[in-house]
């Protein structure tokens, strides 16, 4: 939807949820590693330093894709306002 309550459809709104969905899934992955090695430390390893702290950096960089995605749509859409609302 739009700021002036017109609501996209069709191949637009399709374009615009298929954007940067590369990197959402790749920021998941990431994110789901870091979590997984987060427990892996805490379990196994007894919370290895090297361990711990390279689950924070990957968790970091899971959501650091994630906002990038976003702020590619965001630009994106702001860009071709006018075309999808017409």
């Amino acid at each position: 939807m739009t700021g002036s309550g017109r609501t996209i459809e069709g191949e637009a709104l399709q374009a615009m949820r298929a954007q940067g969905r590369a990197e959402r899934v790749a920021g998941f992955v990431a994110c789901f590693v870091g979590v997984a090695m987060l427990a892996l430390a805490r379990g196994r390893f007894s919370a290895e330093p090297w361990l711990v702290w390279g689950g924070i950096g990957v968790i970091g960089s899971g959501w650091v894709l994630f906002v990038v995605s976003l702020a590619r749509r965001l630009i994106s859409l702001r860009e071709h306002k006018e075309k999808l609302e017409g």
